[in-house]
């Protein structure tokens, strides 16, 4: 596998910006980078178990990530038609270093999503340095 260029901090701001102004939403750039250690497959299911722009939010970003990795040949299911136990078998049986690559990503996304989140958020008075003025 090559280096390939994603532009994951264009999409994580994408994402971010369109979510900023749901209040329910601020932290859940957060909560998807701490999933993330638990596997693609409880990543992509956790769309399932929220409701509202949480779920929307969460199903947005596993859906981005799927189209960021295709043209490396991984593909990644996006229907959440499908029942749960196929999805995560789906996703067990990828390659282990598809898999590797595929979390790589999806952790750099996050991470990515963490930092706009943060420019988004607002800030309170008490919270601005001398540098922040």
């Amino acid at each position: 596998m090559t280096l390939e260029l994603y532009k994951l901090d264009q999409e994580a701001h994408e994402l971010v910006s369109k979510y900023s102004q749901h209040k329910d939403t601020l932290n859940q750039a957060y909560k998807m980078r701490m999933t993330v250690v638990y596997g693609l497959e409880r990543f992509w299911g956790e769309h399932l178990r929220l409701q509202g722009v949480k779920a929307a939010y969460w199903k947005e970003t596993w859906d981005k990530l799927a189209e960021i990795i295709l043209p490396t040949g991984i593909e990644l299911p996006t229907d959440s038609d499908k029942d749960i136990g196929e999805i995560a078998n789906e996703l067990w049986s990828l390659d282990i270093d598809q898999r590797k690559v595929t979390l790589a990503v999806l952790i750099q996304l996050c991470d990515c999503m963490v930092w706009w989140t943060q420019r988004y958020k607002p800030v309170r008075s008490n919270e601005i340095d001398d540098e922040g003025e």
